[in-house]
């Protein structure tokens, strides 16, 4: 059974880069054709994809957060991990990490889910 566990800070002050690692446990990142993705729920709104590495190492963001997201990995660790750059209040939320088999912005099943760390950005 694949486990997907997130850590990091959970409190980052306004424009510093925020670090969260995913690690998992029961499956290789490298393998099974999966998606690996982080995701974030702010107060008041939906789920939002934030980017995924796909097991192959490619990896595709949300144009929105582009500019400031870099996903990666270390396979030697299975983890992959997240950095959002120039933080703000608006990008305090849950922030989960997931795995899919497929991939939409919109509607994606995700077969498996980490348990969430809130991360707030405040002064």
């Amino acid at each position: 059974q694949v486990q997907l566990q997130e850590s990091g800070p959970g409190l980052v002050k306004p424009s510093q880069t925020l670090s969260l690692t995913c690690t998992v446990s029961g499956g290789s990142i490298t393998t099974d054709s999966t998606y690996w993705s982080w995701i974030r729920q702010s107060p008041g709104k939906g789920l939002e994809w934030i980017a995924y590495i796909y097991y192959s190492g490619s990896t595709s963001y949300s144009p929105p957060l582009k500019n400031r997201t870099s996903i990666s990995r270390d396979t030697s660790k299975n983890q992959f991990i997240l950095q959002l750059s120039s933080v703000t209040p608006e990008d305090t939320a849950v922030y989960y990490c997931a795995a899919s088999k497929s991939f939409a912005v919109v509607g994606v099943a995700y077969d498996y889910w980490g348990q969430g760390t809130q991360v707030t950005v405040s002064s």
